[in-house]
C-alpha cells in the first residue's frame, strides 16, 4: 500500500478527536508564571483573556493526565445532524515541568493515546518551544506502518469532521488573536448543555455519562467580549462566561452577523491540590458544543476517576520512544 495513502488517511482521522489534545502556546508571558489579578483591583478584559488561557492550558500544575482506569477512559461523543452517532475514547497526558530558563526550549509536551475506533493504537507527541516564532513540532505514531511522522499545524478553521469544534476553539486561539471587551457580571442562571437522549445514560468506557451540570448557577461571571482579528472569518465574535475567581469559561456564545451560530459549555472541577492556594487549579468534566446552523453536537466526557496531577513520572515519558510502544 501506497505510504503517502496511509500517512494521509491516518492524519484525516485525527480531526475527529482533537479537543481533548490542547497542545499549549505562549501569549505574551502566559505560562505557569502568570499569577492571579491583585485582590480588590478589578482586572482588564486582556488580563482576563489571560487568566482563561492559564486555566485551560493547565498552566496550574507541573503536569496533568486524564489517563486510562482499567477500562475506564475520556470518550469523545460525536452525533451528526442526522443523529448518528459516533465515539472515540482516548487518553492525554501534559507535561508542563521543563526549566524556565534560557537554556530549555521546550515550553511543554502533550502526548494522547487512542484506545478505539479506527484511530485504535495511534499516538500523538505535540511540543511546544519556549521560542514563539518556533512552530509546535507534530509526531503521530501509525500503527499501520509502525512509524512515526511528522505534520504540519493545523489552520484555526479547521473542523474535526462531524465534530462541532475547530481546532482555534481548542488550540491554537491566543488572547492576541482578539480583542477583548469586558461587558460587566452578572450571576450565571441555567444549567450547562449536554446530548440529551445520552444524559444518565450507561455507555462504553466512560460508564454512566452526567446528567447537565447545573451546580455553577448563581456564580458570578464576567462577560467578556472577543472579536477575531482574522479578516472574513467564521465568527465576528464571541461572548464568554468567566468565573470571576477561578477564570473558568462556563460558556462562550459565538455569533456572525449579529446572530448566534455556536454555543460551548465547559464543565469545571477543582482539585485538591497540595497547597490549595490557586483557585485556577481545575480540570474539565466535560465539553459540550452545538451548531445552530447544523444541528451537530459534540460531548466530552472526562471521568474523574481517570484525572492525575503532578505525578512523579520523568520527562522521558513525553518522547518518541513512549509513542513506539503503544500496542495495537
Amino acid at each position: 500500500m501506497n505510504t503517502q495513502f496511509i500517512v494521509g488517511k491516518w492524519l484525516s482521522r485525527f480531526s475527529l478527536v482533537w479537543l481533548s489534545l490542547s497542545a499549549t502556546t505562549t501569549f505574551g508571558g502566559v505560562d505557569r508564571t502568570l499569577t492571579l489579578p491583585p485582590e480588590g483591583t478589578p482586572p482588564s478584559a486582556e488580563e482576563i483573556a489571560r487568566q482563561v488561557y492559564f486555566a485551560n492550558h493547565f498552566y496550574a500544575f507541573k503536569n496533568f493526565s486524564i489517563e486510562r482506569r482499567g477500562r475506564t477512559m475520556t470518550v469523545l461523543i460525536n452525533r451528526s445532524s442526522s443523529g448518528k452517532v459516533s465515539a472515540t475514547a482516548l487518553e492525554r497526558h501534559l507535561n508542563n515541568n521543563y526549566q524556565l530558563t534560557p537554556d530549555e526550549a521546550i515550553q511543554s509536551r502533550d502526548l494522547a493515546i487512542f484506545h478505539s475506533g479506527k484511530l485504535r493504537g495511534t499516538g500523538m507527541l505535540v511540543t511546544e518551544y519556549r521560542d514563539e516564532q518556533k512552530n509546535k513540532d507534530y509526531m503521530v505514531w501509525l500503527p499501520a506502518l509502525r512509524k512515526i511522522r511528522r505534520f504540519a499545524q493545523p489552520q484555526h478553521d479547521d473542523a474535526w469532521g462531524g465534530s462541532v469544534f475547530t481546532f482555534g476553539d481548542v488550540t491554537l486561539r491566543k488572547p492576541e488573536d482578539e480583542t477583548h471587551e469586558l461587558i460587566g457580571k452578572k450571576k450565571l442562571r441555567t444549567c450547562l448543555g449536554t446530548i440529551d437522549e445520552l444524559e444518565g445514560k450507561h455507555y462504553r468506557y466512560a460508564g454512566e455519562l452526567p446528567e447537565r451540570s447545573c451546580r455553577h448557577i448563581n456564580k458570578e461571571v464576567y462577560g467578556l467580549k472577543s472579536t477575531t482579528k482574522f479578516g472574513y472569518w467564521w465568527y465576528d465574535y464571541r461572548i464568554s462566561y468567566v468565573d470571576t475567581t477561578s477564570f473558568a469559561d462556563y460558556r462562550t456564545l459565538y455569533f456572525k452577523d449579529d446572530e448566534l451560530i455556536k454555543v460551548i459549555d465547559r464543565d469545571w472541577g477543582l482539585v485538591d491540590s497540595e497547597n490549595g492556594s490557586d483557585p485556577r487549579a481545575l480540570f474539565w468534566k466535560y465539553w459540550y458544543g452545538f451548531d445552530l446552523r447544523t444541528g451537530q453536537e459534540s460531548w466530552a466526557v472526562i471521568p474523574q476517576k481517570v484525572v492525575n496531577y503532578n505525578k512523579k513520572r520523568r520527562n522521558s515519558f513525553w518522547t518518541e520512544k513512549t509513542l513506539r510502544k503503544i500496542k495495537r
